[in-house]
């Protein structure tokens, strides 16, 4: 069955306490960039919307954080994201790894740039 989230408290909960940790400290950076971006679940994940629009979404996987800055917000930052495994509009952020959370603030940025044009 399906886990299904009311809020991204949640959401971050149902996770192992490092995850939870570094899912914190996207959300932390997210809502920082971009104070006024509304805060919720869709596609069972944490994502944020502007003006009604989506910005951004983030969710814990077995081996990655993936984040979703549909695609042009990841072709904006193509080099710097070079580094990670990436699909279309996706990347993959290693569990093990550092969180890039200075690219992540600079992406949510740029989105709420372009919804706000």
């Amino acid at each position: 069955m399906k886990q299904t989230f009311n809020n991204v408290d949640e959401y971050i909960q149902f996770f192992p306490v490092e995850v939870q940790r570094l899912l914190n400290q996207i959300r932390l950076t997210i809502r920082q960039a971009v104070p006024e971006a509304v805060e919720g679940i869709s596609y069972g994940m944490p994502a944020y919307k502007l003006m009604g629009k989506p910005l951004v979404y983030f969710g814990a996987y077995r081996n990655h954080i993936g984040f979703y800055a549909t695609p042009s917000g990841h072709s904006e930052f193509s080099e710097a994201l070079s580094v990670y495994k990436q699909g279309k509009g996706s990347v993959q952020f290693p569990l093990d790894k550092p969180m890039p959370l200075e690219l992540i603030g600079q992406i949510a940025r740029f989105r709420a740039h372009q919804i706000l044009s």
